[in-house]
């Protein structure tokens, strides 16, 4: 996959995965750290081809996570052609009384659940590894906690169990700990690793239009390969998208309301760099690995429903650049006071500080680009 040595995950991990007998494990560890690469060679390590049932199964969040573990695993498992590998959701209908024969199953909670109780596809007592990835997250949606913590019981005693998380806060822990017996654990320090590699800057704007018109700046003074916008509420993220296209940018835009499908198809596109401006709201934040995004423009600061900074969504959003090592950059549009205190407090919480970028002078600009 063009990577010649492992990750911090992949060193930490790795060995304990690999061991015999194989060990269970929490860890955290952000998207874009390789931990996805790491699970997937625990999993294709157990793997008995000859046998004709699900012997791994993985959970993720969304459909979106788990069609992108699919792509790693597929990546990764090219040499090993009798390989098959089944989607557990929603919208994947099988028969009735259908037994799957593919070795590894990734899905959502609530698909999977059905799967293995309810239509019996999956026998649980054969599967080997059980990954829940993006823990986070999971326990974030109504009902995952519950759904993944009654798939985890059905498994046999050795079953390898393996989680992932980006963050730690208590409610993740509890949850940990009731899914994964005896566990090693790996914790990495995740600001120094995404914030090291990202240079962040802020704009100072008085109204949306000004914010535009710095954004249009930007663009015009530096070779973008591809770009996430985030804004706060549809009604915006729909603005300035259309507001983009008439600049004669190709744009595509994702927001919460869309259908699964049309959310991947969406991505889909923005991968393959059919579009080069995918502007979003938070729904994105996580997850949406696009290697070729090299700048992340919050044109609305993160804030929580009390509209205090969120620090973990910041880093979420501007954690899509930079990624696995590369330089991204990240700037962010201060249109009020309000704004500016947010943007102090996200400095102040990480320690790292954001410069002032002037987007009416071009040679400002094509410095911080090179």
């Amino acid at each position: 996959m063009g990577f010649n040595r492992p990750s911090k995950i992949q060193e930490n991990a790795l060995p304990l995965m690999l061991a015999e007998p194989p060990q269970n494990l929490i860890a955290q560890s952000q998207s874009g750290t390789g931990k996805t690469a790491a699970f997937v060679l625990a999993m294709l390590s157990q793997v008995e081809p000859a046998n004709r049932y699900p012997q791994c199964l993985c959970l993720s969040p969304t459909y979106e996570l788990a069609l992108q573990t699919g792509k790693v695993i597929e990546q990764m498992g090219k040499f090993y052609p009798e390989l098959k590998l089944a989607y557990a959701v929603r919208g994947n209908k099988l028969e009735r009384g259908q037994k799957i024969n593919e070795h590894i199953v990734i899905g959502t909670p609530g698909t999977v659940l059905d799967w293995c109780s309810k239509l019996k596809f999956i026998d649980p007592k054969k599967i080997k590894v059980f990954v829940l990835d993006e823990a986070d997250v999971m326990i974030a949606t109504q009902g995952h906690q519950d759904q993944s913590i009654r798939i985890q019981r059905m498994l046999p005693r050795n079953c390898q169990m393996l989680l992932f998380s980006a963050t730690f806060e208590d409610s993740v822990w509890k949850f940990a700990q009731k899914v994964v017996p005896d566990p090693n654990i790996i914790k990495l320090k995740r600001e120094e690793e995404t914030l090291d590699t990202i240079k962040q800057y802020y704009v100072l704007c008085n109204n949306r239009d000004e914010k535009f018109q710095a954004l249009c700046n930007l663009y015009g003074a530096i070779t973008i390969a591809q770009a996430m916008i985030f804004c706060h509420t549809r009604k915006t993220a729909s603005w300035l998208a259309a507001e983009l296209s008439k600049e004669g940018h190709q744009v595509a835009l994702l927001s919460g309301e869309m259908m699964v499908e049309q959310r991947a198809a969406v991505i889909e596109r923005f991968r393959e760099g059919k579009e080069k401006v995918l502007v979003t709201t938070n729904v994105c934040a996580r997850g949406i690995d696009v290697e070729q995004v090299s700048v992340v423009i919050n044109f609305d600061l993160p804030v929580d429903k009390d509209g205090n900074p969120d620090n973990e969504t910041y880093l979420h959003r501007i954690g899509r650049t930079g990624r696995f090592g590369k330089r991204g950059l990240a700037v962010n549009m201060v249109d009020s006071k309000h704004s500016m205190n947010i943007l102090n407090r996200i400095q102040e919480h990480f320690n790292k500080k954001i410069e002032r970028l002037d987007t009416d002078d071009l040679d400002e600009i094509e410095k911080i680009a090179n």
